[in-house]
């Protein structure tokens, strides 16, 4: 019977972690999708007599599109910064604003990094993951030889960190994609690496032990 318990709590609980963040994800689709088609659903149908379910997506995408379109420009850009020093200056909304701003920044410049690299920082013996965001111009920086620019992520919040400037000797690039690199930061190290992966860390050495 006890062991039958242990069988059940281990495998049981084991279930839980795969049913809970799949159920919860499709719960929270779903409603964002209803809502949004609920809003945006109508609209076609007022303005051209046609409406068909999902057609609020679809003028959801059209919107998000021609705003994008529009930004690109320069008075599209002037607009945008206006009603963005807008949001900055109202009390309660500045906070969610620039929280939602920052995390969508970061994972819309994630597609400029050229790869994800381990570096040994802040001290000998203790190793960051880091993305490598190009190369320096070294005569310009008055560096002697080769560097590279590494961006290393705070954790959980990855919108902030600290810029490494390193000799290519010294950054170990990583057998992973930005998106698995960027999902091990902002997990807190929970969702864990491949065996590839893993072994491509550094071994401890005598000095790391404790």
């Amino acid at each position: 019977m006890k062991k039958f318990q242990i069988f059940l709590k281990k495998y049981f609980f084991t279930g839980l972690l795969v049913v809970i963040p799949v159920g919860v994800t499709v719960l929270v689709l779903k409603s964002i999708l209803e809502w949004i088609d609920s809003i945006l659903g109508d609209l076609p149908g007022t303005l051209i007599g046609l409406t068909f379910p999902g057609l609020g997506i679809i003028t959801l995408f059209l919107l998000i599109l021609i705003i994008g379109i529009i930004s690109a420009n320069y008075f599209g850009n002037r607009v945008l910064r206006s009603w963005d020093h807008l949001m900055q200056r109202v009390p309660l909304v500045r906070g969610v604003y620039s929280t939602v701003k920052q995390v969508m920044e970061t994972f819309s410049v994630k597609h400029n990094f050229s790869g994800v690299a381990l570096v040994e920082y802040p001290r000998k013996g203790c190793y960051s993951i880091g993305f490598v965001t190009g190369e320096v111009d070294h005569r310009a920086m008055g560096l002697a030889g080769p560097h590279l620019s590494v961006f290393v992520p705070t954790t959980p919040n990855p919108t902030a960190g600290f810029l490494l400037l390193l000799p290519p000797a010294e950054v170990r690039q990583l057998a992973m994609t930005v998106e698995q690199g960027m999902k091990y930061i902002i997990s807190l190290g929970l969702v864990s690496l491949t065996e590839e992966q893993a072994e491509a860390l550094p071994p401890a050495t005598p000095e790391d032990r404790p």
